[in-house]
């Protein structure tokens, strides 16, 4: 069975200012790391209104849509910033993600990679932040319990940085499983270990600054556990690269093996709960280089499991 590859050229429409690390070369990098593989690529489409509505209220849809500068760039907090374009980009974010969603549950491919920017799960339900608008993995989501009538969902965000807003936007959803494994300290100042859910849904992995490999791997063996027990019927990835130890804006010492151990496993998972369907969604990885090898061997693995 395939695996997607979705992606659009609005996302180098969305412009930060100089030296920002979320910027328009990302995409290259993505694209030089996973361009040679044998993938079935698609463009993302727009988002509809009601599946961003799943997560946020009509009133901040409006304020971001209406932040849009005309020209030039305008901040929305020292690190969010929109351009001419920036709505656009982060609507066929979360469409792609949905999209991806709906592929994948219909049986047209195994799994899929949506390689959008800006990124999302920092985005909180009126509060844009951390780079993102929408929460683009927390609204995937959301439509595939709402729209596709699933039971459970388990949303695993391997980024360096806590998904704050995935975990606001999921906070008291019973149906949805989190599990976030990130630096602590570091921005944005959430996710510890008794941040549990209102279910107690939400499983927070803190890993000290300069660990590596080996405390990963330790942390996520007890992931593994609660979403084998979870059984999902769909694993969404948040696929964050910057805990990468090439990467400025962080101190984990993962490399391209540990990434690729970590996406094996939880295509382990799904294969034995949901009949092998992950939708993993870009998030963070700010070294280009980095970027694209860890880009590659997540989406390899992905590839080699849907064989």
């Amino acid at each position: 069975m395939t695996v997607v590859w979705i992606s659009h050229a609005a996302s180098e429409a969305h412009a930060t200012p100089e030296g920002h690390p979320e910027r328009i070369e990302r995409m290259a990098a993505v694209a030089a790391g996973i361009d040679r593989l044998p993938l079935e690529r698609r463009e993302a489409p727009l988002a509809e209104e009601a599946d961003v509505l799943r997560c946020h209220p009509q009133a901040y849809l409006d304020r971001i849509r209406a932040a849009e500068p005309a020209e030039g760039i305008r901040g929305l907090d020292p690190d969010t910033w929109m351009s001419p374009g920036s709505f656009e980009a982060a609507m066929r974010a979360v469409g792609g993600t949905c999209a991806a969603v709906d592929l994948v549950l219909a049986g047209e491919a195994s799994s899929a990679f949506v390689g959008c920017r800006p990124p999302g799960h920092h985005a909180e339900r009126e509060r844009p932040m951390g780079f993102c608008l929408f929460g683009s993995a927390a609204i995937a989501a959301k439509r595939a319990l709402d729209h596709h009538g699933l039971d459970r969902v388990a949303v695993v965000d391997f980024d360096v940085h806590h998904g704050n807003g995935t975990q606001d936007l999921l906070w008291d959803e019973s149906r949805a499983l989190f599990v976030s494994s990130h630096q602590m300290p570091l921005y944005p100042g959430t996710g510890a270990a008794d941040e549990r859910g209102a279910h107690g849904q939400i499983l927070n992995l803190p890993l000290a600054p300069g660990s590596g490999s080996a405390e990963m791997r330790a942390a996520w063996e007890e992931a593994f556990r609660r979403i084998e027990a979870w059984q999902p019927e769909l694993i969404l990835i948040s696929a964050g690269f910057d805990a990468h130890a090439a990467d400025p804006l962080a101190n984990l010492n993962w490399r391209e093996a540990d990434f690729a151990w970590l996406t094996g496993r939880l295509c382990d998972l799904a294969a034995a709960s949901c009949g092998g369907r992950v939708v993993s969604t870009l998030e963070g990885g700010y070294d280009l280089a980095a970027l694209a090898a860890s880009s590659a061997a997540h989406v390899g693995v992905l590839l080699e499991r849907s064989a």
